[in-house]
């Protein structure tokens, strides 16, 4: 939420476009994506090998890579089949441009489709584990076993290569697995190297980015930061910019980045909901104001946000206040900095995309990523560094700067904060026991050395009560969920495996260090079906 992030509905698409684009002057790989879960998995294997590379709609006109120096074109998975008469095809620029081109799934179907092959429905399907056995050596597979273990997702296949193409590899019901025209530099393999079911699929993406494509793995964290301060000042010149905190990393990183391009210039406004972890609000005081010198204003509006949420117990109308009441004060502090003439948000790449529907416009993000919009007549240029970035590479960026290890290392927090953990109505005493059960969770997961194997732990405070037994005493109080997943960015996430000794723990101290608590359980629901958070 204190990234205020979709708040500024009313830029014009001018200003949007104004938005520091960190690819200037850097190789680039560009993705096109035609509709895969996984599509978002290849720019971050790409991203891992320290190159460049952006998610494009399959539709992209070729004038959106003018002025790049792209190096390689990746054509994604995709739900379709090639030869029905409306499935997105691959545009002409992709095959006149010279450049080497890797078809992944359906990519690999698309390219035979439209270079002179027949693409046909498979015998057998294949989802799942799958083995692939070389048949000739080829630059993509270089320095890999001849037989690889790979994770195949499709229902189609390649019945006949196009003309120059021959095939390198096969599965058992695949009999073109893997092909290729070296000459022109084209590749098409029928399974997916992005995903970690197969396990030597970031060797495949390293040996196209840089020995097909020669690429040099440049892309680095010093080199993002010299070159974003360099195009913020640009942006901003003389202008005064305003940055909204929450405590978490996409925020922190944001702010760090623009500070160190035009220092005073930035003030940074932390709204203090009452709804933030244990600490939390002392740590982004002293980390900013403090530590780095950053012009704050701290605003405490605890009982602000809880009159707005006295009574209200449906998890969207929470969401709805929570977004509104920030909103309000963002507005009032905001118009007492003077000459005030950008945002600063920490939208991420994540965010970028999903708020698209890549090829037929734009589409809402999800409630609990916007948090509402700002007046009409506010008008506000927005300055976005980290739009371009996954999560881990914020992270890398934040420890760079050298921000707190606790804060780049803070696991995601939501928007409406503790608001949407605490089931029901909340209150200043639902949120006081929350927040030292959550605080519970993190010691021992910390004191387990899992913190930074996991995407997300963190308790949760049901509107359950059950019946226990303390001493000679019967107790009738709140059970609490535990919640921990593993995931690359959230889009899925599978429930963590923690140890039975360390839920012991954590189950243990908190029914005997929080009053008003008797039962602990433990959410092994993974995304989907379930989402991260309970509400």
């Amino acid at each position: 939420m204190g990234t205020a992030r979709g708040m500024v509905d009313s830029l014009t698409e001018a200003q949007k476009a104004a938005a520091v684009d960190p690819a200037s002057g850097h190789e680039t790989i560009a993705v096109l994506d035609f509709g895969s879960q996984f599509s978002m998995l290849i720019a971050r294997r790409v991203r891992e090998l320290n190159t460049y590379c952006e998610l494009l709609p399959w539709d992209t006109p070729a004038e959106h890579l003018a002025g790049r120096d792209v190096r390689g074109i990746i054509l994604s998975g995709g739900p379709n089949s090639v030869y029905e008469p409306d499935a997105p095809q691959a545009p002409a620029w992709v095959w006149e441009s010279g450049l080497p081109v890797l078809g992944i799934c359906y990519g690999m179907q698309l390219m035979g489709h439209q270079l002179g092959g027949r693409v046909a429905p498979g015998g057998e399907r294949e989802y799942g584990p799958a083995t692939i056995a070389q048949s000739a050596e080829c630059a993509l597979l270089d320095g890999l076993p001849k037989d690889l273990d790979v994770w195949m997702s499709h229902g189609d296949r390649l019945e006949e290569v196009p003309p120059g193409f021959r095939s390198f590899a096969r599965s058992e019901n695949s009999p073109l697995a893997v092909m290729a025209d070296p000459g022109r530099r084209y590749y098409g393999i029928q399974f997916h190297p992005e995903v970690a079911h197969t396990p030597r699929g970031k060797e495949i993406l390293a040996n196209f980015v840089f020995n097909i494509c020669g690429c040099e793995g440049s892309w680095t964290p010093v080199d993002f930061i010299e070159e974003t301060v360099a195009n913020i000042r640009d942006q901003v010149g003389s202008g005064r910019v305003i940055c909204g905190l929450s405590g978490g990393v996409d925020s922190a990183v944001a702010a760090a980045l623009v500070h160190r391009a035009i220092g005073d210039q930035l003030t940074c406004i932390f709204v203090d909901n009452g709804l933030l972890r244990a600490g939390e609000a002392v740590e982004v005081v002293e980390t900013f104001r403090r530590n780095m010198r950053i012009n704050l204003v701290h605003v405490e509006a605890e009982g602000e946000f809880l009159a707005q949420l006295a009574e209200v117990t449906n998890p969207e109308t929470k969401r709805i206040r929570i977004g509104n009441t920030f909103v309000r004060i963002f507005e009032r502090e905001s118009r007492q900095i003077a000459d005030a003439r950008f945002l600063c948000q920490g939208t991420l790449y994540p965010d970028v995309i999903e708020s698209a529907s890549h090829g037929k416009g734009a589409a809402k993000i999800k409630t609990h990523h916007n948090v509402g919009g700002l007046p009409p007549d506010m008008k506000l240029g927005l300055v976005e560094p980290l739009r371009f970035l996954f999560k881990d590479e914020v992270r890398r960026i934040g420890e760079a700067l050298g921000l707190p290890e606790e804060m780049v290392w803070r696991h995601p927090f939501p928007g409406p904060g503790l608001g949407i953990r605490v089931i029901g109505e909340v209150t200043k005493e639902k949120l006081d026991i929350l927040r030292l059960a959550d605080r519970i969770v993190m010691d021992e997961v910390r004191r387990a050395g899992l913190y930074r194997t996991l995407w997300q732990s963190f308790a949760v405070l049901t509107d359950t009560k059950t019946v226990g037994v303390m001493g000679d005493f019967r107790t009738y109080g709140y059970a609490v969920a535990i919640r921990a997943v593993v995931a690359d960015d959230a889009m899925t996430a599978d429930w963590a495996r923690l140890p039975h000794e360390l839920l012991g723990r954590i189950s243990a101290r908190i029914v005997n260090e929080v009053h008003g608590v008797n039962r602990v359980v433990y959410d092994i629901t993974s995304k989907p079906p379930g989402t991260i958070e309970w509400e």
